[in-house]
Formats: C-alpha cells, sequence, structure tokens
C-alpha cells in the first residue's frame, strides 16, 4: 500500500489556509434551522459547512473543555469500556471538528496526546489498534482525519520516531488498513467482529471498522475496491426489504435504530445510494427519527446523525435543531453529558452528533 501525497498536501493546504479561520468565525453567526425543500438544489453551506448557532458552539466547547480537562497523561480517558483506542480515538475526533487550528489552538495539546496513545497502542509487527476491532475501527478513523491536518514534527516531544513503538500517522494508518484487511480476508463473512481472528461477524464492530477504511481511503491511503464491494456485500445481505439490519446472522433482523443508520452510513459514503438496501435502510432511520429513550442512545445518535445527514438533509436539519436543545438541557455544569456509559464516552459521541453541523472533517462530507 501506498501514501498518496498530493492528497496529504491539499489536506495540508486547504486545513492551514483560511478555510479553518473562516469556518470558525461563521460558527458564530445565526444558524438555518430548516432547509429549502429536499427537491431543491443543495446549497453551498450543506456542503461545505454552515454556521452554527452561538448556544450551540458554547455547548460543544464546554464538552471539549471538560474532555481536555479529564484527559489523562498518556491520551486516555477514564471509560466504561476501560482505558483504550476507542475513547482516544473519539475524543481526537472531538477536538479536530471543534472548528480549531489542530497544530496552534486550544486542543493541539490534547490532540497530539491522544493521538500518541493511538499509535502506542497499535501492534508494529500487525497492526492491531487497541482490544477489538471496535477500538481498531475507531482508531483508523481518527488516524485517517487527522492525517495531513496535524503536523507530524510536533506530534512527539522530542521529534525521534525511532524510540519504542512510536511511527509516523501515515505509517501508522497503513499498517491498520492492512491488519483491517488481513481481518476481512480471513473472514468467512468478509467482515468484522470482536477478534480480529474472529469466524463470525456483526453488522455494529463491521460498521466501525468499514467507516474507518472508507474514510482511509478519502485520506489517500490505498484501499483495495475488493475489500470495500465485499463488505458492501455483506450489508446488503444482512439488511431486509423493510430497512431493519441484522445484527450477526442473516435472517436474524431486528428493529434497531443503530443498525439500520450504520447501514445507510455505509451504502452512502461507499457511493452505493443507488443499491435498495439504501433506501430501504434510510426509509427506516426516517420513520424512526426520535432515538431519546433508545438503547444504547449515545451510540445511536452518532450513526443516527450522519445518517440523515448522507440521506436526507431536510429530515437531519429538523432532527438535528431538536437533538441540540435537548443536549443542551441534559449537559451537567462541568460540560460533560449523563447517559448509558461513562462521562468521557457520553460526551464524546453526543458532540459527536452535533459535529456534523460543522462539516470540517472530510468523512462528513457528502
Amino acid at each position: 500500500m501506498r501514501i498518496l501525497p498530493n492528497r496529504k498536501a491539499r489536506l495540508q493546504g486547504l486545513r492551514r489556509s483560511g478555510l479553518v479561520l473562516a469556518a470558525s468565525v461563521a460558527l458564530a453567526a445565526a444558524w438555518i434551522w430548516l432547509s429549502a425543500a429536499a427537491a431543491a438544489p443543495e446549497p453551498p453551506a450543506v456542503q461545505f459547512g454552515a454556521a452554527v448557532p452561538r448556544e450551540v458552539r458554547e455547548m460543544y466547547d464546554r464538552g471539549a473543555r471538560f474532555l481536555a480537562r479529564t484527559q489523562l497523561d498518556d491520551g486516555n480517558w477514564n471509560a466504561s469500556s476501560g482505558q483504550g483506542a476507542a475513547i482516544m480515538a473519539l475524543g481526537t475526533l472531538v477536538f479536530l471538528a471543534a472548528g480549531d487550528d489542530p497544530n496552534f489552538g486550544p486542543y493541539a495539546q490534547p490532540i497530539r496526546k491522544a493521538l500518541r496513545g493511538i499509535v502506542l497502542a497499535q501492534n508494529e509487527s500487525t497492526g492491531y489498534i487497541g482490544q477489538s476491532m471496535y477500538h481498531h475501527g475507531f482508531a483508523m478513523l481518527a488516524l485517517a482525519e487527522a492525517y495531513g491536518a496535524v503536523d507530524e514534527r510536533t506530534l512527539w516531544p522530542d521529534g525521534d520516531l525511532a524510540q519504542g513503538n512510536r511511527r509516523s500517522l501515515g505509517v501508522a494508518l497503513e499498517l491498520a488498513v492492512r491488519a483491517a484487511i488481513t481481518s476481512q480476508r480471513n473472514n468467512p463473512h468478509a467482515a468484522w467482529r470482536y477478534s480480529a481472528e474472529s469466524r463470525d461477524a456483526d453488522t455494529s464492530v463491521s460498521g466501525a471498522v468499514l467507516v474507518g477504511l472508507l474514510a482511509a481511503r478519502n485520506a489517500g491511503i490505498e484501499v483495495p475496491e475488493e475489500a470495500i464491494d465485499k463488505a458492501i456485500e455483506y450489508y446488503k445481505a444482512m439488511t431486509a426489504p423493510s430497512g431493519e439490519v441484522a445484527y450477526s446472522g442473516i435472517g436474524s433482523h431486528g428493529n434497531s435504530q443503530a443498525r439500520s443508520s450504520i447501514a445507510a452510513l455505509v451504502f452512502a459514503i461507499a457511493h452505493r445510494k443507488d443499491l435498495s438496501q439504501f433506501k430501504s435502510a434510510m426509509n427506516c432511520v426516517l420513520g424512526q427519527r426520535d432515538a431519546f429513550g433508545m438503547h444504547y442512545l449515545e451510540y445511536t445518535r452518532y450513526y443516527q446523525a450522519q445518517a440523515l445527514y448522507q440521506g436526507n438533509i431536510a429530515s437531519w436539519e429538523k432532527w438535528n435543531g431538536e437533538l441540540a436543545k435537548g443536549l443542551i438541557a441534559e449537559q451537567q455544569k462541568d460540560g460533560s453529558f449523563p447517559g448509558t456509559m461513562a462521562p468521557p464516552e457520553n460526551t464524546a459521541l453526543n458532540l459527536l452528533a452535533l459535529a456534523v453541523a460543522y462539516r470540517l472533517l472530510p468523512i462528513y462530507e457528502r
């Protein structure tokens, strides 16, 4: 696999130019909560970024400051799932999506600490990151979104890549992609489960890994088209005409907003909106937009926001406005959010559900 330097150079140029500054200034402007009719052409703001209401921006900043304040020296957080690559990846994505300069802004150091933690959690021989393929998928996504945006000359305090398990973000991302592809090739379903050696698969873990692979491809890392195609075939087989998506095992369909959202999202960002399975999964998501009170609420919101944004802008605009109002009421004085997991996880996932509105991360592009 090879890294495409032209993509990296383009990302560096864009993200270090006035684009980020302009986006940050725009965040203070008034936000239009409801879009034009779905049939109307998408305005430039839908494609490239939009102003976010002040109260939402302030809520996001309080949450991001909570994460920065509670981050451990090794880049980790105390999470319900245990300290690991997944929470470091989610924290990294929150900081990158905040709209501040990732190299000189207020979250530059937290970003570097988390990225160093992710790299050090990677097995230098296999490329596997963390304690499960969930960890691996989210870590791969964070590396892909940071690659080309974070100046790697300052990633390690002494600038020395020769020590211990250190490596550049590009090399770490390449290794992570190889590990995911190897796991998929050894899996009878051409998908993923908790262990890299698993012989079964599920749509939740597979979604985390596949989004990571698609983000890596978007960042310029070579990802075999065959790997994407086979993973999409797995999701097609797991999606019923009703839009319900099975968890593990064809035919085990059930009503899960999270799984339908994951399926709709991977079809969309793999550029397969032409599939009937995308349409049925999206219809299922649109039919149950209220995720409040659902099992794994924060996790569901995280994927639901992205699926709605990719599939139906008008519905996403309305849902996003309602979510923002609800989260403003839920946020604690310290900036965290209560929920089904530990405060760092609840906070990161809720903020990332809102971060789609900022549209500064490449994975949120339509």
